[in-house]
């Protein structure tokens, strides 16, 4: 199977992760690629109101959204094309955001059973995929799955979680 390539005009990607794990400054750095590269972009960082909330927690998610093209933009976008999520408290605070058909990477090092629970999330390693779970092939550190609406996805799974 093939991977399919889309030409898109511009793109919206959110970088979501606890206060303190570097999301500003990978969104700087991606600004300045972006801008290396020729493109028109607006930014729009994220700070949590709490000042070094516990980690993991959802008060303490810190975003950097970045908005780019090769054509003009004068926003730094409404809904993110891409979730890049470091931990599930920055999942469950951003994934309801994320424009339909969207794509969710997530660092699933950080999707332990203690970080799950912490964000809320039922913890059910060997579940399949049903009404709304999230399922997705873990491989090495980061994952990709498509999301339409929250997320849905039908891969192979060595484990899932309930979004």
């Amino acid at each position: 199977m093939g991977k399919s390539i889309k030409t898109i005009d511009d793109a919206v990607i959110r970088f979501a992760g606890d206060s303190g794990d570097g999301m500003q400054l990978t969104g700087g750095r991606f600004s300045q690629t972006t801008a290396i590269f020729g493109n028109d972009l607006s930014t729009l960082p994220d700070f949590p109101a709490e000042i070094r909330a516990p980690a993991g927690s959802l008060a303490g998610v810190s975003a950097f959204q970045i908005h780019f093209s090769s054509k003009d933009i004068h926003t730094p976008g409404d809904k993110p094309d891409v979730l890049v999520a470091m931990n599930p408290a920055a999942l469950k605070v951003h994934k309801n955001e994320l424009e339909s058909g969207g794509t969710i990477i997530i660092n699933t090092d950080a999707f332990t059973k203690k970080n799950l629970n912490f964000a809320g999330y039922e913890y059910n390693f060997n579940a399949g995929v049903d009404g709304g779970s999230g399922h997705a092939t873990f491989a090495g550190n980061v994952i990709s799955t498509a999301a339409s609406g929250v997320i849905s996805g039908s891969s192979t799974s060595t484990g899932s979680f309930g979004v």
